[in-house]
Protein backbone atom coordinates (compact mmCIF):
# COMPACT_ATOMS: atom_id res chain seq x y z
CA UNK A 1 0.00 0.00 0.00
CA UNK A 2 1.25 3.73 -0.80
CA UNK A 3 1.92 6.40 2.02
CA UNK A 4 1.89 9.27 1.32
CA UNK A 5 3.66 10.82 4.99
CA UNK A 6 5.68 13.92 4.34
CA UNK A 7 2.15 15.30 2.74
CA UNK A 8 0.57 14.10 5.89
CA UNK A 9 3.44 15.51 7.79
CA UNK A 10 2.75 18.54 5.91
CA UNK A 11 -0.89 19.11 6.27
CA UNK A 12 -2.09 22.47 7.51
CA UNK A 13 1.62 24.25 6.75
CA UNK A 14 1.87 26.59 3.74
CA UNK A 15 4.05 23.89 2.09
CA UNK A 16 1.41 21.32 1.91
CA UNK A 17 0.32 21.37 -1.54
CA UNK A 18 4.09 21.49 -2.95
CA UNK A 19 4.73 18.97 -1.01
CA UNK A 20 1.71 16.59 -1.71
CA UNK A 21 3.13 17.34 -5.31
CA UNK A 22 5.84 16.41 -5.44
CA UNK A 23 5.23 13.41 -3.07
CA UNK A 24 2.55 12.34 -5.61
CA UNK A 25 5.08 13.39 -8.86
CA UNK A 26 7.69 11.44 -6.45
CA UNK A 27 5.42 7.55 -6.82
CA UNK A 28 5.84 4.85 -9.05
CA UNK A 29 3.55 5.41 -12.22
CA UNK A 30 2.68 1.59 -11.57
CA UNK A 31 0.92 2.14 -8.35
CA UNK A 32 -1.75 5.05 -10.29
CA UNK A 33 -4.69 3.97 -12.52
CA UNK A 34 -3.23 5.81 -15.13
CA UNK A 35 -3.68 2.80 -17.79
CA UNK A 36 -7.35 2.31 -16.58
CA UNK A 37 -7.77 6.48 -17.51
CA UNK A 38 -6.28 6.58 -20.72
CA UNK A 39 -9.39 8.24 -23.27
CA UNK A 40 -7.09 8.35 -26.51
CA UNK A 41 -4.54 6.00 -26.79
CA UNK A 42 -3.85 2.58 -25.72
CA UNK A 43 -0.97 2.36 -23.45
CA UNK A 44 0.07 4.46 -20.74
CA UNK A 45 3.37 5.93 -20.17
CA UNK A 46 3.95 5.49 -15.93
CA UNK A 47 7.90 6.66 -16.41
CA UNK A 48 6.51 10.59 -16.34
CA UNK A 49 3.87 12.16 -15.44
CA UNK A 50 2.99 15.28 -13.08
CA UNK A 51 -0.03 16.33 -10.79
CA UNK A 52 -2.03 19.20 -9.96
CA UNK A 53 -4.07 19.58 -6.68
CA UNK A 54 -7.28 20.24 -7.50
CA UNK A 55 -8.94 20.15 -4.02
CA UNK A 56 -8.31 19.29 0.06
CA UNK A 57 -10.82 17.97 2.48
CA UNK A 58 -10.27 16.14 5.46
CA UNK A 59 -13.01 13.79 7.01
CA UNK A 60 -12.71 12.59 10.83
CA UNK A 61 -10.04 10.19 9.48
CA UNK A 62 -8.89 10.83 6.20
CA UNK A 63 -7.58 13.82 3.83
CA UNK A 64 -9.29 13.53 0.40
CA UNK A 65 -7.25 14.79 -1.95
CA UNK A 66 -8.55 15.34 -5.80
CA UNK A 67 -5.64 15.60 -8.10
CA UNK A 68 -5.26 15.55 -11.79
CA UNK A 69 -2.98 13.90 -13.56
CA UNK A 70 -1.24 14.66 -16.57
CA UNK A 71 0.83 11.95 -18.47
CA UNK A 72 1.14 10.31 -21.80
CA UNK A 73 -0.24 7.44 -24.00
CA UNK A 74 0.86 5.59 -26.55
CA UNK A 75 -0.73 4.75 -29.84
CA UNK A 76 0.81 2.20 -31.71
CA UNK A 77 0.07 0.07 -34.92
CA UNK A 78 0.06 -3.25 -35.50
CA UNK A 79 3.62 -3.96 -35.41
CA UNK A 80 2.76 -5.75 -39.10
CA UNK A 81 5.94 -5.01 -41.52
CA UNK A 82 4.15 -3.33 -44.01
CA UNK A 83 2.12 -1.49 -41.10
CA UNK A 84 2.74 2.53 -41.98
CA UNK A 85 1.52 3.93 -38.39
CA UNK A 86 4.37 4.94 -36.53
CA UNK A 87 4.20 4.82 -32.73
CA UNK A 88 3.29 8.11 -31.22
CA UNK A 89 2.72 10.04 -27.85
CA UNK A 90 -0.96 10.95 -27.11
CA UNK A 91 -1.23 13.55 -23.97
CA UNK A 92 -3.67 11.92 -21.53
CA UNK A 93 -5.29 13.68 -18.38
CA UNK A 94 -7.28 11.59 -15.55
CA UNK A 95 -8.52 12.89 -12.32
CA UNK A 96 -7.98 10.93 -9.19
CA UNK A 97 -8.77 10.81 -5.42
CA UNK A 98 -6.07 10.24 -2.55
CA UNK A 99 -7.74 9.06 0.90
CA UNK A 100 -4.56 9.77 3.18
CA UNK A 101 -5.58 8.14 6.19
CA UNK A 102 -4.83 10.62 8.77
CA UNK A 103 -2.90 8.59 11.64
CA UNK A 104 -0.95 6.12 9.30
CA UNK A 105 -0.72 7.95 6.09
CA UNK A 106 -1.52 5.09 4.02
CA UNK A 107 -3.30 5.83 0.68
CA UNK A 108 -5.70 4.81 -0.82
CA UNK A 109 -6.07 6.22 -4.83
CA UNK A 110 -9.53 6.00 -7.12
CA UNK A 111 -9.78 7.06 -10.63
CA UNK A 112 -12.54 9.69 -10.86
CA UNK A 113 -14.80 9.05 -13.69
CA UNK A 114 -16.40 12.30 -13.46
Amino acid sequence: MMQLSKALRAWQTPAFRTVLKDEIEHLDGNLLPLQRGLSHSSNANTEQFSATILNVTESADSLLVKAGLFYTGILAGCSCADDPTAVSEINEYCEVRFDIDRSTAETVVTLLLE
